[in-house]
């Protein structure tokens, strides 16, 4: 697991239900890993935003993990973007989703490190 660099971040996702924090801590590895493979995704800055740990590279869109009221966790992506609309085209009826802002999950299992590593690949290159 990539270490934490801000402590505040490693306190949001200790302050997450027991539930929810081994999917969050397994997408959070995702982001690190698909931001790793991609050059032009570095340096991946990791933040709070909106009260969630965030993750943004020099030329993406802004990735966040959270709780949701539909889930135990889910994968956020700028909800006025074309990232949802480009997964669910290349990946139609794969995921359960809320609208065009998130990717809902249940239990970590469900993370598909292909499906959801391409989404996240997307929106650490959005403005590419």
């Amino acid at each position: 697991m990539t270490p934490f660099d801000d402590p505040i971040v490693a306190t949001a996702f200790e302050a997450l239900p027991e539930d929810a924090r081994a999917g969050a801590l397994t997408l959070r590895g995702l982001i690190f890993d698909t931001a790793a493979s991609l050059p032009s995704a570095q340096p991946l800055l990791e933040s709070l935003r909106w009260g969630q740990p965030a993750y943004l590279a020099p030329k993406g869109s802004t990735i966040r993990i959270g709780t949701h009221k539909s889930a135990r966790f889910a994968l956020f992506v700028h909800c006025q973007s074309r990232l949802m609309g480009d997964f669910t085209s290349a990946f139609p009826g794969e995921d359960r989703l809320d609208g065009n802002r998130a990717v809902l999950f249940d239990d970590p299992a469900q993370i598909d490190p292909t499906r959801h590593g391409w989404l996240i690949a997307r929106a650490l290159t959005y403005h590419l």
